[in-house]
């Protein structure tokens, strides 16, 4: 008998929890999978920590790999979610799709950012949810800071040196109460010529910080952002939004290049396509976390309204803390729905108090309702989160204990660009790729070069250099590589000429590639014995029909172009000359002549051709025919098989033309063209 199959739909707090719990439960008697686009859970608590340059970012970031045993990790996006198949389909991050068929379902999707009908808002903010945004905030601050210092004008130095957080909640309070110290040891260390300081500014309608915790939290806050010269603005909120600035609900204009948005979070959008009973975004389930009706479907965290049984008629609010412990109720009920462990549990909430970091030896806090502030609740603080971290404790508080006394690292890395990190995006912990969808998944390099990401399909690129141009009409790729190779069908089959360097494409399939720059002859082409043309005006042997190419002014050879086409090359400034247009295979008014077989040129030509040759040029280089002695008739090409015979001509060439190439091009004073030396 197979083992039942539990699939679980995200890894922040309640996704993580449950795994951790459900293979901690089952002990191989189910197949649990864990389908998250990353390869991380992330400690969102301390995430301004990573922003502001206390924290690397790896440390709130716990492997997910190594720390769920028994448990199947599959990268990728769910996107769709067939309840009648019991089926969830996903797109990973390198963009294909796959399938998970379950027996259990754990929705567990987390949040995304809030976002208000604001005009410029959704253009010029940034949200505060993942990894890659706190990266891009940390290299933006900076940068801010340094280009504020290098800048002349006091006007541009006041913009770039004012930094606006809206959402005066759990995160945007963090987010500017380290920001300002990040800031402010920048300034100390390179002082602005102008003489002024970085600026704070945080915003909120709500009548006081942290609106949603005990009120004595709220105060201590607010004291202390005030303290260290935070701009708090209760009651007002942004009307507008440009690249130059916000302008605020009660009228005044602020010059900023930041604008930091934290309003709050809303549902992952995924749990709307279901078609389930809803409550604010929020997929309704009973107090077991069970989606009523669907025995099989299970909801926890951000996307599930879980009744408050100490508060009736309320739902637990969208908090970390709630999350975690309703993966730990949701996988014990999940079990116990397999016949594994023991009964179902009803989730209640003991409140046990709350802590908000404030940078430095200053918090808020008020465990099991006891308040707090100063150096003692930042004890209480960082304690905190080293128990509630599910790994790398040791690696955090060596971190901590290395910023008490080091000074911080400011520089910018540049791995995360702004427009990979939008703030409406259904994944905000995973950074945009070029070419995407804002809320595709898609694997990335966040320097923005991803080749998976160019948006320039359809595009014909001839690169300097010879690279291939790609997206040529008709879906063919057009190749233009050094020294001549073939330029495979280009529209209506003709050869691309002119590429790069002025040089045409040559060696079409079948034929020989001619008439390097500095007049070499290409060689060792497919289907075509060796090229010789040797400088000062030698014939080049084996062309294609068997006959030898003589010498066209210059002294280099004529190409036979398809269709019986020739290209004179070699004229006043070395640009090649391009025939007007195609030349008919024979002459009007004639009887074509068919094909021969190639042979071996008549012993009178060949002598002929020796006595020109003698002619053109007194020194005889290696391999020419000797004067007073027989030439050597050059070997057919249908002698011996190519090495390579190169792919088929395609359809639609044009018939071959006449297989005797013409004769030199004759002087005016008698004598024979010279060579180009």
């Amino acid at each position: 008998m197979s083992r039942p199959r539990i699939v679980i739909v995200g890894a922040g707090f309640a996704g993580y929890r449950t795994a951790r719990t459900l293979s901690r439960l089952t002990r191989h008697q189910a197949d649990i999978t864990l389908l998250n686009p990353t390869d991380y859970f992330l400690y969102l608590p301390l995430l301004p920590q990573v922003a502001a340059g206390i924290l690397e970012p790896r440390r709130v970031s716990v492997s997910l790999s190594g720390t769920l045993p028994r448990v199947r990790l599959v990268l990728g996006e769910a996107d769709g979610i067939d309840l009648d198949g019991r089926t969830v389909h996903y797109t990973d991050p390198e963009g294909g799709e796959g399938t998970l068929s379950y027996d259990r379902l754990v929705l567990a999707a987390g949040s995304v950012n809030k976002l208000l009908p604001i005009p410029g808002v959704a253009e010029h903010a940034h949200g505060f949810r993942g990894l890659p945004e706190a990266l891009y905030l940390r290299d933006h601050v900076t940068r801010q800071v340094e280009l504020a210092a290098a800048a002349g004008d006091r006007e541009e130095c006041a913009a770039r040196c004012t930094f606006v957080v809206v959402g005066a909640g759990y995160t945007g309070t963090e987010v500017a109460a380290h920001g300002q110290m990040y800031t402010d040891a920048q300034v100390r260390k390179h002082p602005m010529r102008t003489g002024m300081r970085p600026r704070w500014m945080l915003l909120d309608v709500a009548p006081r910080v942290l609106p949603e915790m005990d009120e004595r939290l709220s105060r201590t806050a607010e004291r202390v952002l005030r303290q260290r010269g935070v701009d708090v603005r209760m009651g007002t909120s942004v009307k507008e939004a440009t690249h130059d600035g916000v302008l605020l609900t009660d009228g005044t204009t602020v010059d900023t290049r930041t604008l930091v948005w934290c309003v709050g979070v809303r549902p992952d959008p995924l749990v709307e396509s279901l078609g389930l009973p809803m409550e604010r975004g929020r997929l309704l389930v009973d107090p077991h976390l069970q989606v009523p009706g669907r025995p099989e479907l299970f909801a926890c965290g951000d996307v599930a309204a879980v009744p408050d049984l100490n508060q009736p008629g309320q739902y637990t609010p969208m908090t970390a803390q709630h999350a975690w412990r309703h993966g730990k109720v949701c996988a014990q009920n999940v079990a116990a729905s397999l016949g594994i462990g023991g009964g179902r549990r009803a989730y209640r909430h003991r409140d046990m108090g709350f802590v908000v970091d404030l940078g430095g030896a200053k918090a808020a806090a008020n465990p099991l309702g006891v308040p707090m502030s100063g150096p003692a609740a930042g004890a209480v603080t960082r304690g905190y989160h080293l128990a509630a971290m599910p790994g790398n404790r040791v690696r955090v508080a060596a971190d901590w204990l290395l910023d008490a006394v080091l000074p911080r690292q400011a520089v910018q890395l540049g791995l995360v660009r702004s427009w990979s990190v939008p703030l409406e995006s259904a994944s905000p912990e995973v950074a945009r790729v070029p070419g995407r969808p804002a809320g595709e998944p898609a694997g990335t390099r966040a320097d923005g070069d991803s080749a998976a990401g160019r948006s320039e399909a359809g595009a014909a690129k001839d690169r300097p250099g010879g690279k291939p141009a790609k997206g040529q009409p008709g879906g063919e790729p057009a190749k233009a590589q050094p020294g001549g190779e073939p330029a495979k069908n280009q529209p209506g089959g003709e050869p691309a000429k002119n590429q790069p360097g002025g040089a045409p494409a040559k060696a079409q399939p079948g034929e020989r590639a001619k008439d390097r720059p500095g007049g070499e002859a290409a060689k060792g082409q497919p289907g075509a014995e060796r090229a010789k043309a040797q400088p000062g005006g030698e014939p080049a042997k084996n062309q294609p029909g068997g006959e030898p190419a003589k010498n066209q002014p210059g002294g280099e050879s004529a190409k036979k172009q398809p269709g019986g086409e020739t290209t004179a090359k070699a004229r006043p400034g070395g640009e090649p000359a391009k025939a007007a247009g195609p030349r008919p295979a024979h002459a009007p008014g004639k009887p074509r002549k068919a094909s021969k077989p190639s042979t071996a040129p008549k012993p009178s030509a060949v002598a002929e051709q020796a006595k020109r040759a003698q002619r053109a040029k007194p020194s005889n280089p290696s391999g020419a025919t000797r004067s007073g002695s027989p030439a050597t008739p050059a070997p057919s090409r249908s002698a011996r098989p190519p090495a390579d015979p190169g792919p088929e001509p395609p359809a639609n060439q044009p018939p071959p033309g006449p297989d005797i190439a013409p004769g030199p091009v004759k002087r005016t004073d008698g004598r024979a063209a010279e060579g180009d030396s």
